[in-house]
């Protein structure tokens, strides 16, 4: 049988501010097509919903196959937004994005297919969930940590999306009463302390003070301005003093973060993901744990709660929207 006959397919979609990623995904989880192009969001979001509807008709090409097969759509959107309506109230990082009807909008340029959203941290704790580092849990938190600090929570199996459809936003827990300044214009976050943004911030106020370190070399040979995740994993590997006090200021504050979540919470995984703990690999993660459980207010059975890696990279926001379409199209 030719691939997609009868069988339900759907794409799932990362936006991000930088790229669109876009993946045929079968029923057994697997991506048999995909594509991904800049985003580009000073063009607006007219132009950006155009463009992730030619990247989902990449995707169905690169799969070879024909949209007819195609059973319906989840895209994720980075910030707050109101899956049931299919409105991106507001995307901090991509201008004019407010109150934008993504869902109806990327409909209409994919021929009337079922377009679903939904945020797309919770998108990657759901794929995670249901395919990667979760399979098998109840109860899930997820928390990624990149330019900023998301988080996703599944509770009894089911993503839980909060009254408000805001759940989870763990970057925004204060970990640090008046400490640094965060994006959101709040001190102490945990997004202000342990972030790829906050771990930058003070290691350029190191270097700006007189520390040596590997950092400016690094960046100067990638031609970047900002400091990557990979750069940051090669002077800490490389054994960098200043990146290593900074990053361990952060494990510090995400174990801090780890524990408060597990106290409210109480759940029985929580799954660390985003590109500063991909690029920094599985050893970033023992001194949060070590922290975590040092703040665990039950101590019986505390050493079950697990802390685990992340699974699906770049994949997961990806595949928990092909999730998410499927239980949606059960639905209907």
């Amino acid at each position: 049988m030719t691939k997609g006959m009868g069988e339900k397919l759907v794409v799932g979609v990362d936006l991000g501010a930088t790229k669109i990623l876009a993946g045929v995904v079968d029923e057994a989880g697997k991506i048999i097509g995909s594509a991904k192009r800049p985003t580009k969001p000073q063009a607006g979001p007219d132009e950006v919903i155009s463009r992730i509807a030619q990247t989902v008709k990449d995707a169905v090409a690169d799969a070879k196959l024909d949209m007819s097969q195609i059973l319906g759509v989840c895209s994720g959107a980075p910030g707050p937004l109101d899956p049931d309506k299919g409105i991106v109230w507001h995307t901090p990082n991509m201008a004019g994005w407010d109150n934008v009807p993504l869902a109806e909008s990327l409909s209409k340029r994919l021929g009337g297919l079922p377009v679903f959203i939904e945020n797309d941290v919770n998108l990657g704790t759901l794929g995670e969930h249901a395919l990667g580092a979760g399979i098998g849990s109840k109860d899930v938190v997820g928390i990624f940590v990149g330019t900023g600090i998301g988080g996703g929570l599944i509770l009894d199996g089911e993503l839980r999306q909060g009254w408000r459809k805001s759940a989870a936003e763990v970057g925004h827990m204060v970990v640090l009463a008046d400490g640094p300044y965060c994006g959101c214009g709040k001190r102490g976050c945990a997004e202000a302390v342990a972030s790829r943004t906050a771990i930058e911030r003070d290691i350029r106020a190191g270097i700006a003070a007189g520390r040596e370190s590997l950092i400016p070399k690094i960046v100067k040979r990638e031609g970047r301005d900002r400091l990557t995740s990979g750069a940051l994993a090669e002077a800490y590997q490389g054994g960098d003093p200043l990146v290593i006090e900074v990053i361990g200021r952060a494990q510090y504050y995400l174990g801090i973060l780890v524990a408060t979540i597990v106290n409210f919470v109480d759940p029985e995984l929580v799954i660390l993901g985003g590109g500063v703990v991909e690029a920094l690999g599985e050893g970033f993660l023992e001194p949060v744990c070590q922290v975590a459980r040092q703040y665990f207010f039950n101590r019986w059975n505390a050493d079950n709660v697990r802390i685990v890696p992340a699974k699906l990279g770049d994949n997961a926001a990806l595949l928990g929207a092909a999730v998410l379409a499927r239980k949606k199209l059960a639905k209907k």
